[in-house]
C-alpha cells in the first residue's frame, strides 16, 4: 500500500487526536527510517525522544525477542526479577529510594501527584509552571500550565497553581499551608525547549526543604541521557524528591517510572496505587537492556559531545539567517525559535527527507537518537539549511 492509501484508512478508522499524518514507515535502522514507498529519512525526532538507541538496535531487538519467547506478562501480584533489576539500576544511579513502574510519562506523573498528596497528609496543593507539559490524563493535564490543553475538558482537578517559570518570587506567591509539592521540568519541552535557570532550580530545592514540600522533577522527555547527563537534574547540583521518567527508558517499548525518596515511598501502602501492565517482564527487560547499552557505549557522553556540536552548527545558522531568534537546549534536546511557522519548516524538512518536531508555533525541535554522529548532524544541517534558504 502507498502512503496515501494508508492515510485514507487512518482517517476512516482512527480518532483524529493527531493531525497531519502523511507517512507510514516500514522499517528503520540506526538514525534512519524508510517509508512504505521506499523513501529514506534521517530521523531527528526519535519518536518524540523515545528511540534513544535509534531504530532496531541489534542488542535491544535480541533482548526483546528472547524475553517475549519466555514470558511477557504476569502482573505485579508476583515478583518480577527484571523489574527489580531495573529499579536497582535507576536508584543506584540517582539517589536512595524506591521505584514504581507504569506505562507512560502521563502515568508516571499521575503517580507522582498521588504520592505527593499522600505525603502531604492533608496538604494537597501542587505548584507547577506556566508553559509546562505533564501529560493528557486528568491529573497530568491539570498540572500542565498551558490553558490551550485545558479547553473543553473542564472542570479539572482542584489544587493546582501555575507559577512563572524561572521566577522564584512567583513560586513563593502561590505557597499556602496546603501546598505539598512543586513540580517542574528541568527543560520545558512542549512549550519551546526552555531550560530552567540553575539558580531557579536551586532556590526551588531550598524552598521545598524550608516548607517541608516535595520537589518533583518531570524528566519524561529530558531524562535518560538526552541532555548529556543520565538525569537532567544533575546539571543543577540538586537532588529532587521524586523523578518521573518514560520515553527513552524502554528504547521504544512503553514504560514509565517514578523514583521516590524513602520519605515518600514509606507513605505508600498496598492498594494506594497500581498499574496492571506496569513493570511487566518484557518492558523492564527492554529498559534494563537500553540502560546497559547506554552505559557500555558511552551514549550519555555522546549526547553531550554531539549536542554541543549540533548546537554550534545551529548557532552558525542563527548568525546567517536573521529570522532565527534563538537556539536553546542542552545535549540532544534542542530548539530553534524562528519568525516563521515551525509546522511549515517541519513539512518542508520532511519533503527533503529530514524528520524534526515542533514546540509551539515558532520553534523547530530536534530530538535525535543518542547514537547520532557528526556525519548525521552534518547531513541534517545541510537539509535544514536548504529549507531555510527557501523561506
Amino acid at each position: 500500500m502507498k502512503n496515501k492509501e494508508i492515510a485514507e484508512l487512518d482517517q476512516k478508522y482512527i480518532i483524529p487526536t493527531y493531525g497531519g499524518k502523511a507517512i507510514a514507515f516500514s522499517h528503520g535502522k540506526g538514525c534512519k527510517l524508510w517509508d512504505v514507498e521506499g523513501k529514506e529519512y534521517l530521523d531527528f525526532l526519535s519518536g518524540i525522544a523515545v528511540d534513544g538507541l535509534g531504530h532496531s538496535h541489534p542488542k535491544l531487538v535480541k533482548a526483546i525477542q528472547e524475553q517475549a519467547a519466555n514470558l511477557i506478562h504476569t502482573s505485579n501480584l508476583y515478583l518480577i526479577p527484571n523489574q527489580i533489576e531495573l529499579a536497582s539500576i535507576l536508584v543506584e544511579n540517582s539517589f536512595p529510594g524506591k521505584c514504581f513502574f507504569c506505562n507512560s510519562g502521563a502515568e508516571a506523573n499521575e503517580a507522582a501527584i498521588k504520592f505527593a498528596r499522600k505525603y502531604g497528609a492533608g496538604r494537597y496543593e501542587i505548584i507547577t509552571m506556566m508553559g509546562s507539559f505533564h501529560g493528557r490524563t486528568y491529573g497530568a493535564l491539570t498540572a500542565t500550565g498551558q490553558e490551550k490543553f485545558h479547553k473543553g475538558f473542564e472542570p479539572l482537578l482542584p489544587g493546582f497553581k501555575y507559577a512563572e517559570f524561572n521566577n522564584i518570587e512567583s513560586v513563593k506567591s502561590f505557597i499556602t499551608p496546603k501546598t505539598c509539592a512543586i513540580m517542574v521540568e528541568p527543560i520545558q519541552g512542549e512549550s519551546g525547549v526552555h531550560p530552567a535557570d540553575k539558580e531557579f532550580i536551586k532556590e526551588l530545592r531550598l524552598l521545598c526543604d524550608e516548607k517541608n514540600m516535595l520537589l518533583i522533577a518531570d524528566e519524561v522527555q529530558c531524562g535518560m541521557g538526552r541532555t548529556g547527563k543520565l538525569f537532567a537534574y544533575e546539571h543543577y547540583g540538586i537532588t529532587p524528591d521524586i523523578v518521573t521518567l518514560a520515553k527513552s527508558l524502554g528504547g521504544g517499548i512503553p514504560i514509565g517510572a517514578v523514583i521516590a525518596k524513602e520519605k515518600v515511598s514509606s507513605c505508600i501502602n498496598p492498594g494506594n496505587h497500581a498499574a496492571t501492565f506496569g513493570g511487566n517482564p518484557l518492558a523492564t527487560k527492554a529498559a534494563v537492556t537500553t540502560l546497559n547499552i547506554m552505559f557500555e557505549d558511552n551514549l550519555i557522553k555522546n549526547a553531550e559531545v554531539m549536542g554541543n556540536y549540533f548546537k554550534d552548527k545551529l548557532e552558525n545558522l542563527k548568525n546567517k539567517y536573521t529570522f532565527i531568534k534563538e537556539v536553546r537546549g542542552k545535549g540532544l534536546m534542542l530548539g530553534v525559535e524562528v519568525n516563521y511557522s515551525a509546522k511549515e519548516i517541519l513539512k518542508k524538512c520532511m519533503e527533503k527527507g529530514l524528520l524534526i518536531g515542533t514546540a509551539g508555533e515558532n520553534v523547530a525541535r530536534f530530538l535525535p537518537p543518542l547514537i547520532i554522529q557528526k556525519k548525521d548532524i552534518d547531513k541534517g544541517i545541510t537539509i535544514f539549511e536548504e529549507v531555510l534558504n527557501n523561506i
